[in-house]
Order: structure tokens, then sequence, then C-alpha cells
């Protein structure tokens, strides 16, 4: 120890703690906090969807770090003032441009609870981890997945299938935290189709096989994988010298949601004994709607199933979730002995498996609350419910394109995605213009991607608060800056809404 730490005052001073030292004054302001955010939330929709950041505000955040304190009342005025207003837009009913989902109050309100209780998830025998060892059990329910089967929250998706892929390396390869994949590593090869998430190909990237060891296979016209094409790449591999070892099948694919025939892929995985892994960033989800559930046969066979809980679950971020069939392989790849993580029988560090065990962090937060609030509070039912409606409301923009000379639908509306365009001379140009001019505008927020070599406007419903009244602006907005941006008049009147399919 230095001889300035050695001096250093000890002094038992409230202003050596980081607590208030009039906790009433902090209650006020905290359930001021609570008030303004549940108003901020009730009354949404009458916000702008998005605001573009003004310069002045954006500099007032390339300040140097603070070196003295601040009022908390004043610190919070400036999160009112110059954050609030300016975030991503997702809790808003007109936000359709990315898989977003809304959160919710209960799942907010849960988030403050586990920030209190200020758990480290790494392992230990605390309640909890019992309450994460619960949601792995619903979703052992859920997916069909057997007693053995093993489950860890994540930050999201792309966090889970990169540890999927870790997994499937050691089942194939064995021990390589060691030794490192060396030369068998170098003859692995991977399959996805070529409309799946570009974190597949990163995780293969960081797992040290190379994105290059992804196959991208073609899809078939309802956008899923060519189930025939994938078995003739892998046996032309196979003749190569080269060693298959994963096939990952999208549940809801990024740009309009396709399902791959999953009951197919997985007895094709069988057949070769390969690992299946199914990401299924949102669709998974689709399997507490009995209506929507049977589109995902097969996902039962899975090694390993990815999904967000904040996307289709309406959890608040972060919430990704990664079930593995086999839990012993899970283990394998991920858990480290260390003497500072030493097991006990009883006592603090009891508790058997660790969730450490299973994944690459030490450190993790309660993420399980959010999602076991939010899971309680609504119920299975009502969830379902509410993932069926984002559907058909995606069947009601639909048919408002339908209807609309001035629009072409550009890919078959699968789920809870709809890819359109408006009809225009340049129309990659003019489509691109009038997304950026609709989230300028803060009517909506759709997105853009290309499908076939045509730009695309994409309208994602996720948020359980959208309704038809926020498709028919987006609708309206997308009419008026396209004429605008064409330079053609604004056309008849808008022809009427269909009725909402359910």
């Amino acid at each position: 120890m230095t001889e300035a730490l050695r001096q250093t005052q000890l002094a038992s001073e409230p202003s050596h703690t980081l607590d208030p030292q009039d906790w009433n004054e902090v209650r006020a302001l905290g359930h001021r906090m609570l008030d303004d955010m549940i108003d901020h939330v009730a009354g949404i929709r009458e916000q702008p969807v998005w605001r573009p950041i003004p310069d002045p505000v954006r500099a007032r955040f390339r300040d140097g770090l603070p070196r003295n304190p601040s009022q908390l009342n004043d610190v919070y005025r400036e999160f009112s003032d110059f954050i609030a207003p300016y975030a991503t837009g997702n809790v808003h009913p007109g936000f359709l441009g990315w898989v977003h989902g809304g959160g919710s109050v209960v799942g907010m309100l849960a988030e403050m609870l586990a920030a209190g209780l200020n758990a480290n998830l790494g392992g230990r025998d605390h309640m909890p981890i019992e309450v994460e060892r619960q949601i792995v059990a619903w979703m052992r329910e859920l997916f069909g997945f057997p007693e053995g089967a093993s489950g860890i929250f994540v930050t999201g998706t792309s966090m889970a299938n990169l540890m999927a892929v870790l997994v499937a390396r050691r089942s194939v390869l064995g021990e390589v935290r060691r030794r490192g994949v060396q030369d068998e590593g170098a003859a692995l090869t991977a399959y996805t189709s070529n409309a799946a998430h570009g974190c597949i190909a990163k995780a293969m990237d960081i797992a040290g096989l190379g994105s290059d060891a992804l196959r991208s296979v073609e899809v078939d016209q309802s956008h899923r994988i060519d189930v025939a094409a994938l078995r003739a790449r892998i046996s032309c591999d196979r003749a190569a010298g080269l060693t298959p070892f994963l096939v990952v099948a999208s549940a809801g694919t990024v740009d309009i949601g396709a399902i791959d025939d999953l009951t197919a892929v997985a007895a094709l995985c069988r057949e070769e004994k390969l690992w299946f892994h199914v990401d299924g960033a949102f669709g998974a989800l689709g399997m507490l709607s009995p209506v929507l559930a049977p589109l995902l046969n097969g996902i039962e066979q899975a090694d390993s199933i990815a999904l967000d809980f904040h996307k289709w679950g309406q959890v608040p971020y972060d919430a990704g979730f990664l079930l593995v069939r086999d839990g012993e392989r899970h283990r394998a790849a991920f858990a480290q002995p260390a003497a500072y993580l030493r097991r006990e029988t009883r006592g603090l560090a009891a508790g058997a498996s660790w969730p450490c065990d299973l994944g690459p962090d030490l450190s993790r937060g309660f993420r399980a609350l959010k999602t076991w609030f939010t899971l309680k509070t609504y119920g299975t039912e009502k969830l379902g419910a509410m993932i069926a409606r984002t559907c058909a409301l995606a069947g009601y923009l639909e048919a408002r394109v339908l209807a609309e000379p001035r629009l072409e639908l550009l890919a078959p509306v699968n789920l809870n995605i709809v890819c359109f365009r408006y009809r225009a001379g340049d129309a990659n140009q003019v489509n691109g213009e009038i997304v950026i001019d609709i989230q300028e505008s803060g009517i909506s927020a759709p997105s853009t991607t290309m499908l076939g070599g045509q730009l695309a406007i994409r309208a994602a419903i996720v948020n359980h608060r959208t309704d038809t009244c926020d498709l028919d602006a987006l609708i309206a907005a997308v009419l008026k800056f396209g004429a605008r941006r064409s330079g053609a008049s604004e056309g008849p009147p808008e022809i009427e809404a269909p009725p909402l399919a359910m």
C-alpha cells in the first residue's frame, strides 16, 4: 500500500458515502421521475416518433469528464431536456423500421426493482438465480426441450447465436479452449440461408472459424432456405474433404420474417449428424400463439435456439436468451474452474452449477426479473394474442398497399413485416428519400432493405401499441412524400381502409 493511501482520512462522515444525505428529498425526486416516465409512455402517441438531434444538443455531450458533483435534480433536468426527447422512438406505436419491441410499464418497474437489488447473476446461491432458472424451465416447456436442457440470459440474439456456434464447435472438435481450433477447425463448414442475419457470419468470424466457412444457401420463392440446395452443398463440401458441423435455420428472417422449413432442416441435420441451431430472434416467441405455433413445427427438434424477449416479448432492452438441448455440452463449452469461484455445499457459495458456467460473462445483470414480471403479469395467452395481432396488422397494411395503385408490394407477408415501395421513375432513390422524409417528420419510422436489387420501405410491426391508425398514417405519409419526391400530384383521395383480419 502506498503512503498516500495510508494517509487517506477514514473519518466517518456522511459525505464519504454515495447514499443521499436527505432520503426524503431523493424519495420525492424518485417519485417525480417515475411519474414523468409513466406520463411519457402514456402519452407517447401524441409525441413525434423520432426527432433529429440538434447540433447544440449533441455538442452538450462532448464535455470532458465531470470532476465535481452536481445536484441530482440538475442531472435529471438534463436527462429530461436533452436525452429523453431524442431517443430511438421504439416505445412509440409509429416505430415500424426495425424489429424493436415497445417495452412495457411492467417491465420498466421490474427493471427499477432489479437495479435496487443490484444482484450479480454470475453465480452463488441467491433467489435472483432461481428466478432465471424458472424461466429456463418455462422455455423448456414452451419449446418441448428435455429436462436436461440449459438456458441463459444474454444481451441479445447476436450473442446467443455466437454462443451456439461455440457450443457446436466444442461438440465437434472437443476441447479447443487451450489448444485452439488448429487444423481441424480450418475444415469446419456451417450453413444458413442468404436471408439470414449478418450476425451468423460475425459469429463464425469471432469463433475463429472464419466467415468464409459459412455457406450462404439460396432461398425458395417463399424466402425460406432451399433444403435441396442445402443438402447438395453439404454433400459437395464432404466430397472436398471438409467437415460440415452446423446448420442455422431462421425463424423470422430479418428482411421479411420468413420461417425456414424447420422440420425438413431438422431431418437433414439428423441424417447428416449436424448441429441444428435456430435463430429465432423474434419469431421463436410465435410459439406463444396457437395461431402461429404451427409455423414453427420442427423447432422442438433443435439442438439450440436463440431468441429475444425484448422483441415480440415486449420486455425492455436487453433480454436475449439461449436455450441448449444438451446442458452438459453447453457447460463444457464455457465452464472454467477458478479458486475464487469455488463451489460449496452450503453458504453463499453453494448453488451447484452457476450461470457463469454457461457463457462468457461472470458479471451479469438481473435481466430475468423484467422477463419474469412480464410473463407472470400478462400470461402467455395474452402475450400470444398480442403477437398474433401484430401479424394481423401486417395483413391490414398489406391490403392497404395492394389497394393503392401508387404502391407496390415487394415480398410476401409471412408474419409481421411488410416490404413495399412507392412507384416512381428512379424508385430506389425516391423510396430512400421517402423513408428519411417520414422519419424526420416524426409521423412514423419505417426503415429500408434491399430485395432483388429493389429498395423497399420496410415496416416491421412489433410494438404492442401499434394500431391501424398508425399504419394509415404511414400510408398517407408515403403517398404525400412520394408525390413530392417524384414530382407527381398527390393523387386521388385514399381508398377506404379494409377491416383488420383477426
